[in-house]
């Protein structure tokens, strides 16, 4: 990595500006203090135009190698948000030349793949984050919160849907077929809800998991459904779906006191998508992350909160920029990544046995020496 002068910002280039570049991670990094977004990698030339006009002096490049092997100064953190086949020898590039990275997830196609990463960063000195942005959603804070201070008492049951109306499809590589590409729900919402389901309440010894293509002339899974015990006894039922007609509470988590209920996605992704930038509030009438009171989950018992059941809880604002601020403290700090690629090995290794069951038709047992 290169020498950093005190005060100085630390220079970013961003490899890829489709959604994940454009939407996600361009508008965070300028947004974070300490970060400066220096170049953008891609080939395409409306893509690179509208880089350009999105971000007034950024350099583009059309090849990600410039960013490590080019003639100027290298950049201080390579973000990799290319398509999912692009990911490992990206970041294994990157790593090697010793430039930290953050990689959008999934980080890789399998949890070896995720080890071996991690494995280079270590041998190498070298910082490695993945963009797990949805352990910042308004409601996952609220959730959390409310499990440690007690409030639901002893969680039983947990289900969570990221669930989508698209009857049409979209084309591209997250709707191939083609293994190569890791496309599908299963790798793409399936990273979120999983990662999120570990997050709250620890690893997973069994995986059964239902995994359909339902829209004409697709390819692969668009509407997925995980079950998962944990080994501390919570059961996780987890849903991805681009084909759900009516949509279902975003979380469902039932504890031994209360349950809490919560509708509607966190605000964010579409204050990115509308142009929005976290602390400019203009064109909007909240805060960053916060959302109206009518939105809020409710917290009780013996009643549905569609019939005025529970008691309304107010959602913690959501924090996307909270996950850049992290990885410029562990740059300049020598701290933890926010998201680590062990984390994400052990999520990608739930996300390989819910293949292996949906095609099997079988649970499988993640503990050492199981079935």
């Amino acid at each position: 990595m290169n020498a950093i002068a005190p005060g100085s910002p630390l220079r970013v280039g961003l490899v890829g500006y489709g959604l994940a570049g454009s939407v996600f991670h361009a508008p965070l990094v300028t947004a974070t203090p300490g970060l400066v977004l220096d170049t953008v990698v891609t080939s395409d030339p409306g893509r690179q135009a509208r880089a350009r006009e999105a971000h007034p002096g950024v350099r583009i490049a059309a090849d990600a190698a410039e960013l490590w092997e080019g003639p100027g100064p290298r950049v201080d953190l390579v973000v990799i948000a290319s398509p999912n086949k692009t990911h490992v020898p990206l970041a294994t590039a990157a790593l090697t030349a010793g430039v930290p990275v953050v990689v959008d997830k999934p980080l890789a196609a399998t949890a070896a793949e995720a080890d071996a990463l991690a494995d280079l960063s270590e041998r190498t000195g070298t910082f490695l984050s993945v963009f797990q942005n949805r352990r910042w959603d308004n409601d996952f804070l609220t959730l959390r919160r409310l499990i440690a201070d007690g409030e639901l008492g002893e969680i039983q049951r947990f289900e969570s849907r990221f669930e989508r109306w698209r009857p049409q499809l979209k084309g591209g590589w997250r709707e191939s077929g083609a293994p190569e590409e890791i496309g599908g729900l299963l790798y793409d919402l399936g990273s979120h809800v999983v990662d999120q389901a570990l997050v709250l309440f620890g690893p997973a010894v069994r995986v059964y998991a239902e995994a359909d293509v339902r829209r004409p002339g697709a390819e692969t899974d668009d509407d997925t459904f995980i079950a998962l015990t944990h080994a501390s006894g919570v059961r996780s039922h987890l849903y991805v779906s681009a084909t759900t007609a009516q949509l279902g509470p975003r979380f469902r988590a039932l504890g031994s006191r209360a349950g809490y209920v919560k509708y509607g996605l966190d605000p964010q992704e579409a204050a990115l998508r509308d142009g929005l930038r976290p602390g400019s509030g203009a064109g909007s009438d909240q805060p960053w992350g916060e959302e109206p009171e009518h939105l809020w989950g409710r917290v009780g018992s013996g009643e549905s909160p569609l019939t005025g059941g529970g008691t309304p809880v107010p959602t913690l604002a959501g924090d996307y920029p909270a996950y850049y601020a992290a990885v410029a403290a562990a740059l300049r700090d020598g701290g933890p990544a926010p998201v680590g690629a062990r984390e994400a090995a052990r999520c990608l290794a739930v996300l390989e046995a819910a293949r292996i069951s949906s095609r099997d038709g079988v649970s499988v047992d993640l503990r050492p020496g199981g079935a």
